[in-house]
């Protein structure tokens, strides 16, 4: 993203004496939005761009189920890790259940706009319930792994602002604030991990979070491109144009994937931990870009009732 990673003291030290890299400062709040309340006028939500919008409509899909795992998942373990993480669980969940009930309503919208999810839905239904039928503590090393992917691709998306340029307004920032929260809370079920495997031997925690991040990626880039192939179909772009059109955006114009690969690769390094790079500053840019916004909407319609209030007619006198 154009920063270098500032050194952090977690990242030189074994995994056995690693700690967490988390900011002191650093404070999650849950803002409690209600972005995706307006409908979602057409499909291609995205600048008419029917793979960009496929892309983000097939991500949005997978976030209700997710989340939801995730929230059972860190809450698991909520009362063994120290008082200082157990506040930033509680405001992890308070994010994430948000999240989910905004993208439930975008994702009822795509089923007003003529889309079939049921499939996409389905598969990671299959996904989510294969990881619960596994020992709690999968549960938390996958939440782990997923919250990373879905942390470099928030940052992505508020860094490279290609991504929403010509989105519809109420879409793109529903997004962005998605996104600043999940830059926010990209720690927290990383320091869970750290805390309750702290007595591992420290091979096999670089083993375990490796292993599964390998397979997590290759499952989540599978599916993720299903779930848009499957939308673009019913969009009606299909076979070579649908998989070149798909690689084209992912890997060569706002190429989300390609962008985040480097991002990606450094969860497999030793030591490593999501705040090693410091990008809080893309929090507050996302935040401030969308609390414009709703500060003009709000105003524009004041001005608004305002208007319709001067053109309302005067009462008709009653003549004697």
């Amino acid at each position: 993203m154009g920063r270098k990673p500032p050194i952090a003291a977690a990242a030189t030290e074994p995994d056995h004496a690693q700690k967490s890299a988390t900011p002191d400062d650093l404070h999650i709040k849950s803002r409690n939005r209600y972005f995706a309340r307006e409908s979602i006028e057409r499909r291609r939500w995205i600048g008419g761009d029917p793979f960009a919008s496929a892309f983000f409509n097939a991500l949005s899909v997978t976030f209700p189920k997710g989340e939801t795992f995730f929230i059972d998942s860190l809450r698991k373990f909520r009362n063994q890790v120290p008082p200082k993480l157990q506040g930033e669980i509680r405001a992890f969940i308070q994010q994430e259940a948000t999240h989910s009930r905004e993208h439930h309503c975008f994702n009822e919208h795509l089923i007003d706009c003529d889309l079939d999810i049921s499939r996409l839905e389905q598969t990671i239904a299959d996904v989510v319930n294969g990881i619960r039928a596994r020992p709690e503590i999968a549960h938390l090393v996958a939440t782990m792994c997923i919250e990373h992917i879905t942390a470099i691709l928030a940052a992505e998306v508020i860094a490279n602002p290609k991504h929403f340029e010509n989105a519809d307004e109420h879409q793109r920032n529903l997004w962005l604030w998605h996104a600043s929260e999940e830059v926010e809370h990209k720690g927290v079920a990383y320091d869970t991990w750290l805390y309750v495997t702290r007595d591992w031997n420290p091979l096999k925690r670089w083993f375990v979070r490796s292993l599964f991040m390998a397979k997590i990626t290759l499952g989540f880039t599978i599916n993720r491109t299903k779930g848009v192939i499957d939308l673009l179909r019913q969009d009606g772009i299909s076979g070579f144009r649908a998989w070149t059109g798909l690689a084209r955006y992912a890997l060569v114009g706002p190429a989300p994937f390609r962008r985040t690969l480097w991002p990606l690769v450094q969860f497999f390094k030793p030591g490593f931990h999501p705040w090693d790079i410091d990008d809080r500053d893309l929090i507050r840019l996302a935040e401030s870009e969308y609390e414009a916004a709703i500060m003009v909407a709000e105003t524009d319609s004041a001005e608004l009732s305002t208007l319709d209030d001067r053109r309302k007619p005067e009462p008709l006198k009653k003549v004697a």
